[in-house]
């Protein structure tokens, strides 16, 4: 049976145990600063396949830079899109840092240079090859 003292010793642990988890005892818990999100940034290496949007984004840097005429855009995107396909082609076919992927790029690049210069023509392939820094800053500021 409860003696008046054994039930005297059992309501104050009892009456311990809820205090202790009453929210007036946690309430620094909510005040916590809260730890910023984690940001997991893509590292491209050089031999990792380019992005398919980087040819659209280069496309448009060089309009905006170039002062090209709208009729200009989709034709230039053509030739950057066949350029990141191929260079990712050749990245998956040959080993990274191989004379054969350098020969191979090497042959991309130039084979887009010829369809760049005959899309532009002189004076605009001319300008390009001058406005090479200002066409990076462009690309950056878009990423």
């Amino acid at each position: 049976m409860l003696t008046p003292r054994l039930f005297g010793q059992f309501g104050y642990a009892t009456l311990l145990l809820f205090a202790s988890s009453c929210a007036i005892f946690h309430r620094h818990r909510d005040d916590a600063p809260v730890p910023p999100p984690v940001v997991v940034e893509t590292v491209r290496t050089p031999d990792s396949p380019t992005p398919p949007k980087a040819a659209r984004d280069l496309a448009d840097a060089m309009t905006t830079v170039l002062h090209l005429p709208a009729d200009k855009t989709g034709p230039l995107r053509q030739v950057l899109n066949s350029t990141v396909e191929q260079a990712n082609a050749a990245r998956q076919q040959y080993p990274a840092q191989s004379p054969q992927l350098t020969a191979e790029l090497q042959r991309i690049n130039a084979k887009s240079a010829s369809q760049l210069r005959t899309l532009l023509g002189p004076a605009k392939y001319k300008e390009l090859q001058t406005k090479q820094p200002q066409i990076q800053a462009e690309m950056q500021q878009r990423q």
